[in-house]
């Protein structure tokens, strides 16, 4: 799925403002934020949300560019496993049995604006 909107505040970097947007892109479409930039030794969630009775792990991507393979390249192997790690930390810490899945926003600049591809289920944890 494809968003276009603006950039915001010129004081945060852009990633942060690449977070701040996919975030609020995620909540119009029904997420509900449960826990922000969780962080573990190996490994980060940028985003915990719940869709329903999901737990879902998003990675945001932003890349100015498309030189490198552009924001969803960028989650390769290595970063999935980090991901995964992470997850497997938070549901253990917070003692969570639900079903869960790995979301991708991938966010790039667009004529000016920001868009963001938004892949459900991105990967598989096995």
């Amino acid at each position: 799925m494809l968003f276009h909107n603006e950039p915001s505040a010129a004081h945060l970097t852009a990633g942060q403002r690449a977070e701040d947007w996919a975030l609020a892109f995620l909540q119009t479409q029904g997420l509900v934020l449960v826990e922000r930039n969780y962080r573990c030794r190996g490994g980060e969630i940028d985003l915990v949300m719940r869709d329903g009775g999901k737990i879902v792990f998003v990675e945001v991507r932003y890349r100015a560019n498309d030189s490198f393979g552009g924001a969803l390249a960028s989650v390769g192997t290595r970063k999935q496993a980090r991901l995964i790690h992470a997850a497997s930390h938070y549901l253990t810490t917070k003692h969570i049995d639900r079903p869960t899945r790995f979301d991708v926003a991938a966010v790039s600049p667009d004529q000016g604006k920001l868009a963001l591809q938004w892949i459900k289920d991105a990967f598989q944890t096995g």
